[in-house]
């Protein structure tokens, strides 16, 4: 349980109960109350925390293919580059960079102006809902989004993809079909809990505004925010 793996893990169980933490007790609150008022500066916290712990979720999976990556392809030097202080380190780098990140999209949002109706149908208050109720310029905000938030998105996905890719490699030179099952359940867990993830992330928030849905948007929004938190425990507790 020492294991950087396990560090990893506890980490990423940390984000997921503060991730949920944000949008579930507010979206249950308005499901049984007749006002659903929000005042703007609750709207910012919100966005700014869940921006936070979506980044640094993604940070901490590249993270933990990195590891597999070094456990399978390096074993013979994991102890020494996965040590203590480099996992550390990754980990301190995955909610830095998110602050980071959320905190310039949430500068940015509190300067725009909002003078229509203000209702946001949504059930949490996330970047580009909050675009379409502007009344002011937004172009800086959405390239901002396409640019740098595309970025930190896409990069933890090329670094699990460049992992995956060696470790796919390593793979096919085991000789037996028994050692090949038995690096492969390793990394099981992991990509399946990418997969969910990524695939509900990027059919979000990497597309044009103009081909945005609301209802869609709702549906792969309850996955990612609701649903793989929950499920991320189980997933990774089937192997144990």
């Amino acid at each position: 349980f020492h294991s950087p793996m396990y560090f990893f893990l506890s980490n990423l169980s940390l984000v997921d109960i503060c991730y949920t933490n944000v949008i579930i007790p507010r979206m249950l609150a308005n499901m049984v109350s007749k006002s659903k008022k929000v005042p703007f500066a609750q709207r910012l916290a919100q966005m700014f925390f869940f921006v936070t712990y979506a980044i640094t979720d993604s940070f901490l999976l590249a993270a933990m293919a990195i590891d597999r990556y070094v456990a399978i392809c390096k074993p013979l030097h994991y102890t020494t580059t996965m040590n203590p202080r480099r996992c550390l380190l990754l980990v301190i780098a995955s909610w830095v960079v998110s602050h980071f990140h959320s905190l310039t999209y949430t500068i940015l949002t509190a300067r725009l102006s909002f003078c229509g109706p203000n209702v946001i149908h949504h059930f949490f208050c996330d970047f580009q809902p909050l675009l379409i109720l502007s009344c002011s310029d937004t172009s800086v905000n959405e390239l901002l989004a396409f640019t740098e938030g595309a970025l930190v998105i896409m990069s933890p996905l090329i670094c699990i993809i460049i992992s995956y890719l060696y470790i796919a490699w390593a793979v096919l030179r085991v000789p037996s079909g028994r050692g090949r099952y038995k690096v492969f359940s390793t990394c099981g867990s992991h990509l399946t809990v990418v997969a969910l993830y990524y695939g509900t992330a990027l059919s979000v928030y990497i597309r044009p505004s103009s081909t945005y849905s609301v209802t869609k948007d709702r549906i792969l929004s309850v996955i990612y925010t609701v649903i793989i938190p929950m499920l991320n425990p189980i997933i990774y507790s089937l192997r144990n």
